[in-house]
């Protein structure tokens, strides 16, 4: 097969952009060193994280001078995600820190008054500047395709600036923010998307990218109302993972978390087992789930370094599916069999590696958030939250909260935040505050979860799972006073959990609430309903949604 460079220089998953570049054809060779650089014909830039620390990182491993030779040289480049920001001048992220200023303008952040940061999720790509659909594809861009996004920093698009010096410039919005998406000159292509996270889309991309066709005829014009930018709403298919009692990885389904069936006389029946979780992973894939989450709910999540069935499930899972892959379960400092003491940004770094994309933190997210108020909210920068964070940026770490509902008769009866509910308590009450909990939900704490949310987001957390330990199992729908008291209370993305029983549940939080996602579990497995079912009704009302396309 013909190869192509990538050079791996910070951190973040890269098993999935080896896995895509070989799906479309590629075989890939390392770049180890700056010597690495002139042998490439094709060479690739992933990044993820700060703009500083990758900048910085490339200086002074002493790739910078190569990188622009290679470049000058006419060859074929490819930057994604920090890899286009690096072109840049510089970047309000680090504003001390220069980059390769090959694109004469500067990243700026995005406003978050009246939006969630980081922009996580779909967006388009559009090179169409006059609203006109264009009948061409920049590298295998399509005007009513969308990519996945994962970034809080990004470059305004002023109208014709960039394309007078040369440049054809792809856009996509986000509230009433044009930025750049894609960028392409001569020899050298970027994306602030990542090709490798967007499905058949993606694919296209890279292929096209690796081909070297960067003008193709579309196949047929896509109508103005499939190419409606901005950010779609993301519907992610949650698989809680486990043994049985055989000692297979299964995928299974709790009632208030307790995944036993009923054997009519106690609950001590078998782990309920819903099927083989690369398959599922695979099989919502291919219905158009945005996002795939694995929960490793089993009993050696405690020694996540001998968890190697779980991290096998990722690398499978990273073969074929071409949507961020999230895993939460043990992810804290732990120590080994061996006694040897591992940190949780050890076990997080073995998971990006295996295929993760992010990763999810429960329960220790709740003592490092009490700890953060003990010590008078002074960040104690050792965390698992802040050392995964810092370095592979805050999109890469997702927050796991199982908040319950505590009754109360007045605001004034409780220290701790509350709302005052149309769902009445059982003598009747109005108000109530929600409970963090510990433990797979099996221990409370006098926690709220204002004060969590809060906490773990100036920890440098960059997305919150919200379950709600009330609604889970019931199909009722999901907690929309517990979604919104949240959403009030934080800058970044939220994703709605637990509840879901029908179509017109995930309608209901994206018209009730300002959630950027809702996750489905039950619904999915049982057979209920397919996620491609609920894009179809989500879209039957009006709401912006992702279309899956066929692999390439």
């Amino acid at each position: 097969m013909p190869t192509v460079h990538l050079l791996d220089y910070v951190a973040g998953n890269v098993r999935s952009l080896v896995n895509a570049i070989e799906k479309v054809g590629y075989t890939v060779e390392w770049v180890r060193s700056p010597a690495d650089v002139p042998s490439a014909e094709k060479l690739i830039i992933p990044g993820v994280g700060h703009f500083g620390h990758c900048l910085s990182q490339l200086d002074k491993a002493g790739y910078i001078e190569p990188i622009r030779a290679h470049i000058k040289a006419g060859k074929q480049f490819m930057g994604i995600c920090v890899g286009v920001q690096a072109l840049f001048e510089g970047s309000e992220e680090d504003p001390q820190v220069k980059g390769l200023g090959i694109i004469p303008q500067r990243l700026k952040k995005f406003d978050d008054k009246d939006k969630s940061v980081p922009h996580i999720g779909w967006n388009s790509a559009n090179t169409s500047r006059t609203g006109q659909v264009t009948d061409e594809s920049l590298y295998g861009l399509r005007p009513d395709s969308k990519y996945y996004y994962v970034h809080a920093y990004a470059a305004p698009y002023q109208e014709g600036e960039l394309e007078k010096i040369g440049w054809t410039v792809a856009t996509a919005r986000y509230g009433d923010e044009e930025f750049v998406g894609a960028v392409a000159k001569d020899n050298v292509f970027a994306t602030q998307f990542h090709p490798e996270k967007s499905g058949a889309a993606g694919l296209r991309v890279l292929k096209a990218f690796l081909d070297g066709k960067r003008s193709q005829k579309l196949p047929e014009k896509p109508s103005a109302a499939s190419t409606k930018e901005g950010l779609t709403r993301r519907v992610i298919a949650c698989l809680d993972v486990r043994t049985n009692d055989n000692g297979d990885l299964v995928v299974t389904k709790g009632d208030q978390y307790d995944v036993r069936e009923k054997d009519g006389v106690s609950t001590g029946g078998a782990v309920r087992n819903l099927g083989k979780p690369v398959d599922m992973a695979r099989k919502y894939y291919e219905q158009g789930a945005d996002e795939v989450t694995f929960l490793n709910i089993t009993s050696f999540r405690n020694c996540p370094v001998a968890d190697t069935p779980m991290l096998e499930i990722l690398r499978r899972t990273s073969e074929t599916v071409f949507v961020p892959l999230t895993i939460g379960g043990g992810i804290r400092d732990t120590v080994d069999t061996d006694g040897t003491k591992i940190s949780a940004l050890d076990i997080a770094t073995m998971y990006f590696k295996s295929g993760a994309d992010k990763v999810s933190i429960g329960s220790d997210a709740v003592t490092a958030a009490e700890e953060y108020y003990a010590s008078g909210k002074k960040l104690s920068g050792t965390t698992a939250i802040e050392t995964i964070s810092g370095a592979y940026g805050n999109q890469a770490v997702v927050i796991s909260v199982d908040p319950r509902r505590i009754y109360v008769s007045s605001p004034d009866s409780t220290t701790h935040h509350t709302i005052k509910t149309a769902t009445l308590g059982p003598n009747g009450e109005e108000y109530c505050w929600y409970q963090c909990t510990i433990k797979g939900g099996r221990e409370g704490r006098d926690f709220d979860v204002r004060q969590l949310v809060t906490a773990v987001e100036a920890m440098g957390a960059g997305e919150i799972l919200l379950n709600c330990i009330d609604k889970d199992g019931t199909n009722s729908g999901f907690d929309l006073e517990l979604i919104n008291d949240v959403k009030n209370a934080i800058k970044i993305p939220v994703i709605a959990s637990s509840g879901a029983g029908n179509p017109g549940h995930f309608g209901e939080v994206f018209e009730q609430t300002r959630t950027d996602a809702a996750l489905g579990a039950g619904i999915f497995h049982r057979g209920e309903y397919t996620v491609k079912q609920v894009k179809e009704h989500l879209q039957e009302r009006g709401l912006l949604v992702r279309q899956y396309e066929e692999d390439v």
